[in-house]
């Protein structure tokens, strides 16, 4: 019996899990470990999704505590389980592992892919903040206008009491509350609710693929980071960012994601320099040369432009993208350039709490805000920090509302971001190839 400890981020570790060791004979879950979320560690995987060989559950420490973990539990094997991750940084960990005493493993697609009985069209990217929100609304709107009914499948973000979390449905606003979902889930169930899909999340999802078929006739597994997709698709869409070229080939699994996709997005033409796409398009090309490529640009606009121009505005960014992401800014930095603010404020001097503490996690940071709002002590710090910033107007340019949660004293303006093709076939000739309409 190997003894195993899996390092996640409180979603793929959870889910390899589940489909590999949860009724494994031959190895045994001592801990999971958690990384990139903050305050995710200290929980226990519950004995109710656990199961029979685990009824005092799996507890989940912090990712520091790993190598001593392997030496006092004498663990035999590490399985790294979580996404968007520099190539050096997963060799860095399997030393830190193998040092310890340990072997170090990646599972692949061929182990932790689960199969539908409906088709299935997913969404994946390079890394954080590419612009899979896009491409997805763009694909749930071509499957609508084809009269198809769609069940929305969103990469896990179980970062509350788990076992409330095994599988959950969203429709409505309504649900994100009777759900207590954070910042992050709501940035992105919100945009498919507020377009008419239904959202299935969770845990288990063998239970939530199975109650998504049961009213849709086409899945679209929504990704997380750069991950790959946990259910087997019929069509792979994967977005490339120009922004951070080069990341293609040097994250993962992001190279995986790359050799695997049936159609390419070279997104933000648009904003990247000619070299940068250049450079993007040939590696692709060098691995895949079997995908189609599909060059877009993410169009920009903003409801309230009058709260822009000449002003001093505050910019707050999706969190994800602008932290792990490696993001120095995101969309809502780019539109207060485009419609002309006489400044954006540096709000760092403003940061309170774990705002102020990820600013130092962080250091590339400096002109945005990132939303980090995964608990309700990260949303009450990042209220207070933005009640803080001395600034004219602010711009928020999260996927979800979050003046639904935070309370804003200075008037506020919404940035939105849609797809828009310019070279090779489109979103909808794609679809149309792979069968799915």
């Amino acid at each position: 019996m190997k003894r195993v400890i899996i390092m996640g981020a409180a979603g793929r570790d959870f889910h390899n899990f589940n489909v590999v060791y949860r009724n494994s004979e031959e190895n045994s879950v001592v801990a999971f470990t958690a990384a990139q979320i903050p305050g995710i560690a200290g929980r226990t995987y519950p004995p109710e999704l656990a199961g029979p060989n685990y009824p005092n559950g799996i507890p989940i420490y912090s990712e520091e505590q790993m190598p001593k973990l392997v030496r006092d539990e004498k663990i035999d094997l590490v399985v790294l389980s979580y996404s968007d991750l520099s190539d050096v940084e997963v060799v860095h960990k399997a030393s830190i592992a193998m040092a310890a005493g340990a072997d170090f493993q990646l599972l692949g697609p061929g182990s932790t892919m689960i199969r539908s009985k409906l088709p299935v069209v997913s969404v994946g990217a390079v890394r954080t903040g590419a612009g899979k929100s896009t491409v997805s609304r763009k694909i749930t709107s071509v499957l609508r206008k084809h009269g198809k009914q769609v069940a929305v499948i969103r990469h896990p973000m179980p970062y509350g009491n788990l076992s409330k979390e095994v599988s959950q449905r969203f429709a409505t606003f309504e649900d994100l509350d009777r759900y207590d979902c954070s910042i992050e889930e709501r940035e992105e169930y919100e945009p498919h609710i507020e377009n008419g899909f239904v959202v299935f999340a969770g845990i288990d999802y063998q239970r939530i693929l199975s109650e998504a078929e049961k009213e849709a006739e086409v899945i679209l597994w929504d990704g997380g980071n750069n991950d790959i997709p946990f259910i087997k698709p019929d069509v792979h869409f994967v977005v490339l960012d120009p922004l951070r070229a080069g990341d293609e080939l040097s994250h993962y699994p992001s190279e995986l994601n790359v050799r695997m996709a049936n159609v390419a997005i070279i997104n933000k033409v648009n904003t990247a320099d000619a070299k940068s796409v250049e450079t993007v398009e040939s590696n692709l090309k060098n691995i895949n040369p079997e995908a189609t490529i599909i060059r877009a640009a993410s169009d920009i606009s903003i409801d309230k432009p009058e709260l822009v121009k000449g002003r001093r505005v505050l910019v707050i960014e999706d969190g994800p993208t602008v932290t792990h992401g490696d993001m120095p800014y995101g969309v809502g930095f780019l539109a207060a350039k485009q419609y002309q603010a006489s400044q954006i404020v540096d709000p760092r001097n403003s940061a309170v709490g774990i705002i102020a503490s990820t600013y130092v996690k962080y250091p590339h940071l400096q002109s945005v805000l990132p939303t980090m709002g995964y608990g309700q002590q990260q949303v009450r710090d990042l209220e207070a920090t933005i009640a803080h910033v001395d600034c004219d107007s602010i711009i928020i340019a999260t996927p979800a509302d979050i003046r639904r949660l935070i309370k804003f004293s200075k008037p506020t303006a919404r940035v939105s971001y849609e797809l828009r093709e310019l070279r090779g076939p489109t979103v909808e000739d794609s679809l149309r190839s792979a069968k799915i309409i």
